[in-house]
């Protein structure tokens, strides 16, 4: 048998290929963008409700106000009374719904709590694709709860 009569790979040529594929998937695979899921999402939201949680447990327990930032152009919501802040992905809508004012003051992108456990409310819509999560804060009573919903109409 002559070697043009040979059908199939040698092992080298097989090798070869394997090493191209896998050095073509070391460079896309990272540059391909990672989507946040409804379970991430929703762990988003859980975690933009326990930091006001915490500002409002704080705020009652030293008798002083305090207010947690929310930067939606920065994507982020941070505590006004601890270290705690919170980054959301690009990929996910950020909402805020704020007062102007709270207690006759400008409010300034930030939700207020009380010693007595009141706030200026506000709201914190998170959505991704078909599914959102708004985080409420009542403006009476400081209670913060989460609602999933349709997301906001455009």
């Amino acid at each position: 048998m002559t070697r043009s009569s040979q059908q199939g790979f040698t092992l080298l040529e097989m090798v070869c290929i394997i090493a191209l594929i896998a050095v073509l998937a070391a460079v896309l695979l990272p540059a391909l963008a990672r989507h946040t899921s409804r379970a991430q999402l929703q762990a988003y939201a859980l975690e933009a409700a326990t930091v006001l949680k915490t500002d409002r447990d704080i705020a009652i327990r030293r008798h002083a106000d305090v207010a947690t930032l929310v930067d939606a152009h920065a994507r982020a919501i941070r505590s006004g009374a601890t270290a705690q802040a919170l980054r959301i992905p690009e990929d996910v809508r950020f909402d805020a719904l704020l007062p102007k004012t709270c207690r006759q003051y400008a409010a300034l992108s930030t939700i207020s709590f009380f010693a007595d456990g009141m706030s200026c409310g506000g709201a914190i819509a998170l959505t991704r694709l078909d599914q959102t999560y708004e985080i409420r804060v009542n403006w009476l009573t400081g209670r913060i709860e989460i609602v999933s919903r349709a997301p906001f109409a455009n």
